[in-house]
């Protein structure tokens, strides 16, 4: 059974940098993709960045291009580094396994917990 495990969020001021952090607890499987969503009070679970396992081939949503990287440097650990944030990028971030490399939600099998991430001064 896959279990996503995400650490690293918190509070930080805007302009200010994070790392989240996720395990895939169980490193059995092979992975495809994966990927990291967030999703603010009141709006809708949004794509925000992926990363191709074998290729390490790197997609980005817009609102994070330039800012956010995504990589990775174990078999089955994924970081998102963030950086220059601001109070938009408030949200519950989810790192989720990808069953191909693609932006949308419905193309990833297993998600973590979430873990929030809030940009406030």
């Amino acid at each position: 059974q896959v279990r996503l495990v995400e650490s690293g969020g918190g509070l930080v001021q805007p302009g200010g940098s994070l790392r989240l952090s996720c395990l895939d607890s169980e490193r059995r499987s092979t992975i495809n993709s994966m990927g990291w969503f967030r999703q603010a009070p009141g709006k809708e679970r949004e794509f925000v960045a992926l990363l191709r396992w074998n290729t390490l081939r790197t997609l980005y949503s817009d609102s994070v291009k330039g800012r956010f990287t995504v990589s990775r440097d174990s078999p089955y650990t994924v970081y998102l580094d963030m950086n220059n944030l601001t109070p938009e990028d408030t949200a519950v971030y989810y790192c989720a396994r990808g069953i191909q490399y693609s932006s949308s939600a419905k193309d990833y099998n297993y998600w973590g917990q979430g873990t929030q991430v809030t940009v406030s001064s």
